[in-house]
């Protein structure tokens, strides 16, 4: 039998491979983060993905680990996640009425492949006010997430539209990384 492991404690993540009824296991990565900043979006959430996949699969080498990394782009610059509630503020402030990028990285190693691609969404964003910003950043919400926003949860409230993959920027292109999952040998129900 197959065995499949997700390398990350993200919630979302887990969520999201729950709702395809597939049998994985979670095996977060404390891997370093940090990354050149001479690197492309694409190129640092492809990078960090793979570190994740590439330090559970050493330690289960006969699994199939799906490893992912997100960042949100605005300007050139890339948000992580905030440190503090002005942190926080400064970026929402930055993403109001305006539109950003979000990128997702996904590596998937095998015992045979891997495999690792990332997905870009345009993510925009309604004109918010500072009471706006600052009631969100009261949920608590803000502080787990890449941007300093959830689009799935409260922070769905503050996106206007987007163009391009939804669960990309809940932190996981669904859909793709099935594709992968296949190329890569893995048998889905």
């Amino acid at each position: 039998m197959q065995n499949l492991i997700l390398a990350s404690s993200s919630p979302r993540r887990k969520e999201l491979l729950e709702n395809l009824h597939l049998q994985f296991e979670v095996s977060s990565s404390d891997v370093d983060e940090s990354f050149d900043p001479v690197l492309k979006p694409g190129e640092i959430v492809k990078e960090l993905a793979h570190r994740k996949a590439q330090a559970v699969f050493n330690k289960h080498p006969d699994s199939y680990v799906i490893g992912s990394d997100t960042v949100v782009v605005k300007d050139g610059n890339v948000l992580g996640k905030p440190g503090s509630s002005k942190e926080a503020f400064t970026m929402l402030k930055s993403l109001s009425g305006t539109t950003h990028s979000v990128y997702t990285g996904v590596s998937i190693v095998t015992p045979e492949n891997v495999i690792t691609f990332y997905e870009k969404t345009e993510v925009v964003f309604w004109e918010l006010t500072d009471e706006e910003i600052d009631s969100y950043i009261g949920t608590g919400e803000p502080f787990d997430k890449a941007g300093a926003y959830g689009i799935q949860g409260i922070g769905s409230m503050l996106v206007k539209s987007i163009n391009g993959d939804y669960f990309s920027v809940v932190g996981l292109p669904v859909s793709r990384t099935v594709r992968e999952l296949r190329k890569a040998g893995y048998s889905l129900p």
